[in-house]
């Protein structure tokens, strides 16, 4: 049992989860704009998202304690550095515009990560990274999201940016800022004061109620799309609903993977859903 655990907890902290959720909603793009199926692009982002990931979460950690490392720490170390040659290799079967996109995303997220000089009057201290600006967290990573999981997928199908590509970016810009709200509310006991997160400042309850009207509005832009169909339609609903139980039952004290395992699924789901009904 304790073998299982550890597996699972390294499935989860070394980001494959997430990146299984990254890769599902690009598939649902590729599904919803009637594209073929695209493996490399699929691999693509889900070796991308362990890269991103977990550079992200452990910079700062192994930039100083690399020679004393524990072991969880070092397996997912060699493990990104396998995920990073992956990303390289299908990064090389991309069209050269997603590859313009996709290094536009890698600057952004290193400097997500990195500290760099920001103006004083958006931060309580001088040298802070893009994660660390009071309020921008939340926004930043549904775009980055939104450009992975909607634009890529677009661009390397060299499809032509129509009012049906900007709803679905903007649903799924709306859907990842939903999903986040979870997190942010778990975090409430550890996040910084300087974070200014969206709970932090407007409190649990009114951060639930502005969840609620972004998935209703969510909802409503699929029904403004020209090329309508049953399955996405009904996915949509399905997908809608069980996101908004999963954001009203969510709080501080919430288990240890509510959010970190079963809101991450929730993308996952959505494929599912859509694979069914096709």
């Amino acid at each position: 049992m304790e073998v299982l655990k550890r597996i699972f907890n390294f499935y989860i902290n070394s980001s494959i989860h997430v990146a299984i959720a990254t890769c599902a909603l690009a598939w649902v793009t590729l599904i919803e704009m009637n594209l073929k199926h695209d493996q490399n692009l699929l691999s693509f982002v889900f070796f991308a998202t362990i890269t991103g990931y977990n550079f992200v979460k452990y910079f700062g950690i192994v930039k100083f304690h690399h020679r004393s490392l524990a072991g969880w720490l070092k397996a997912i170390q060699l493990f990104s550095l396998g995920a990073f040659f992956a990303m390289c290799y299908y990064g090389l079967k991309l069209e050269v515009e997603t590859l313009i996109v996709i290094v536009i995303l890698g600057v952004i997220t290193f400097f997500y990560a990195i500290p760099i000089m920001v103006p004083k009057h958006y931060l309580f201290d001088d040298h802070k990274n893009l994660r660390q600006v009071s309020g921008l967290k939340v926004y930043l990573i549904a775009l980055i999201w939104m450009f992975t999981t909607v634009i890529v997928p677009i661009v390397n199908h060299d499809v032509l940016i129509n009012m049906d590509v900007v709803i679905t970016s903007t649903q799924r810009f709306l859907y990842v800022l939903v999903l986040m709200f979870p997190f942010e509310i778990r975090d409430l006991n550890f996040d910084s004061l300087k974070l200014a997160t969206i709970p932090q400042k407007i409190g649990v309850k009114k951060t639930k109620i502005i969840g609620v009207v972004l998935l209703f509005v969510f909802l409503m832009l699929e029904f403004f799309k020209d090329e309508l169909t049953s399955k996405s339609i009904c996915a949509t609903l399905i997908i809608t609903g069980v996101s908004l139980l999963f954001l009203l039952f969510s709080n501080k004290n919430q288990s240890k993977y509510y959010s970190a395992f079963w809101v991450e699924s929730l993308p996952i789901i959505w494929l599912l859903v859509l694979l069914l009904l096709s």
